[in-house]
């Protein structure tokens, strides 16, 4: 039985614990014992894009120390688990390179673990609803997550009509919605457009700010369109507010 340690993300953590449950639901229903390390932190991703490399490098090796004993590790993130898999080994220097590789190797995405490395290729959840799928610019770019979603979200029922331009940027981008903010709200705009257009009755993608970020123009116009992380779905987990509407 492997033994997976949860990366929650801080996102998930702040805005949307309902992810992590999902996500551990998810990783028991396929046999893992699973544990979520009190010591975890952010995975260094805003520091490291936004230029600073010593605490890049300070929060990598706090990770490194807190999961490297693990058989595997887990988020329901393609961007937090493509930093620790791409980024983790040019952050760190010396003896901790070989180490964040280690750990770099043994790092998934949640959709990819179960379908790529377990060979799980169907959930119990049956959710016979018409979505439309936003591709994660790192999830898809750094990881190569695209038909594992779709697999699984197939197998609970939840049929996929896909979007124009699924495989655009939302707009979000971490730190790149702070700095240019009249693009992020162009390109979000465009996103969120295509993704009613398709009539689907939910947005789901594998990041939780990009989520958030389409949720939130959503919203603002009305659109009428459920926003959703893909775990929470798949784990039959959707009793809870969309994300963007108001807890009941």
């Amino acid at each position: 039985m492997p033994r997976v340690a949860l990366f929650v993300t801080c996102l998930v953590d702040m805005f949307r614990p309902s992810v992590g449950f999902a996500t551990v639901k998810l990783l028991e229903d396929a046999g893992c014992t699973v544990d979520v390390p009190e010591a975890q932190t952010c995975c260094g991703q805003p520091a490291y894009n936004s230029g600073d490399r010593k605490t890049a490098a300070e929060i990598a090796q706090q990770v490194i120390l807190t999961f490297e004993s693990y058989d595997y590790v887990v988020a329901p993130s393609g961007s937090c688990a493509g930093t620790i898999v791409k980024d983790y080994p040019s952050i760190v220097e010396g003896a901790w390179v070989p180490r964040a590789q280690a750990l770099a190797a043994k790092t998934h995405e949640i959709t990819s673990f179960l379908v790529d490395v377990l060979g799980v290729n169907s959930v119990a959840a049956e959710i016979p609803r018409l979505a439309t799928y936003h591709d994660s610019c790192s999830g898809l770019r750094g990881l190569g997550v695209k038909e594992q979603p779709r697999t699984l979200l197939a197998s609970a029922g939840t049929t996929v009509r896909e979007m124009e331009e699924a495989e655009v940027c939302c707009g979000f981008g971490g730190t790149f919605c702070v700095k240019y903010p009249d693009i992020s709200a162009s390109m979000v705009g465009d996103k969120v457009r295509n993704a009613t257009t398709t009539g689907a009755e939910l947005l789901l993608a594998g990041d939780l700010g990009c989520l958030m970020n389409m949720a939130g123009k959503a919203t603002r116009e009305g659109r009428g369109i459920e926003v959703r992380h893909v775990v929470e779905v798949l784990a039959g987990m959707t009793d809870t507010p969309a994300i963007g509407e108001p807890t009941k």
